[in-house]
């Protein structure tokens, strides 16, 4: 991790426009192609979910931008960020947890830690992963719903800068499987072009998963 130079930073005068905003968060919502990645994913036996977080995951390492965080109007870029994301309960209580997950350099290792890690926690929310942390991703899922649009609970923070990612229900359209896929930023460390670049990684990674494993 290494702290910002505002003063020489490249995007200083537009992280000062929007870092005054009261809400600086803005969301964008587009459907991906998942025909390869799912295949291979079920070919594999994996949980679809703990694979499309290393997924996403793996995208967001891959773009600078998204790994910037604000603290207390100072900016930090992270080596890694890493996913914690809402997972079931397992019970019939129709309620979800809280699981944080260090990144590894792998999906099937990855899948096997999110799956062991989600088993053991019995607390719905488990802050200590969290405690004096920001390089984080919050990643949650909508199954239900191929939804179109999306927004998330947000406290009125202006240094809140992880990012929030979300997908919902796949479905075919043609001989595509599409998923809808929501990413929301914090406007003063990513633009509309960088989370142009995230998807077009994203993208890229889901596409050639064969060989990436």
């Amino acid at each position: 991790m290494k702290t910002i130079d505002l003063k020489t930073w490249n995007r200083r005068e537009h992280f000062a426009f929007f870092y005054r905003m009261d809400y600086p968060q803005y969301n964008i919502c587009a459907n991906i192609d998942i025909t390869r990645f799912l295949s291979f994913v079920k070919e594999n036996g994996w949980s679809f979910y703990y694979a499309m977080i290393f997924a996403a995951s793996e995208a967001a390492n891959q773009c600078v931008n998204f790994k910037y965080r604000i603290r207390k109007g100072q900016v930090v870029l992270h080596d890694r960020v890493h996913p914690s994301f809402t997972d079931s309960t397992g019970n019939d209580d129709d309620l979800f947890k809280m699981v944080t997950v260090e990144m590894e350099d792998t999906l099937p290792a990855f899948v096997k830690k999110a799956s062991q890690t989600s088993t053991n926690q019995l607390k719905y929310f488990d802050f200590a992963p969290l405690e004096g942390r920001d390089d984080f991703l919050y990643i949650t899922c909508i199954p239900w719903i191929s939804f179109t649009s999306m927004s998330h609970t947000i406290g009125l923070n202006r240094d809140d800068s992880v990012p929030r990612i979300s997908w919902g229900k796949y479905f075919r359209e043609g001989e595509k499987v599409l998923l809808p896929f929501s990413v929301q930023v914090h406007h003063a460390l990513a633009d509309g072009s960088h989370v142009g670049q995230y998807f077009e990684k994203l993208q890229a990674y889901l596409d050639g998963i064969g060989s990436k494993v």
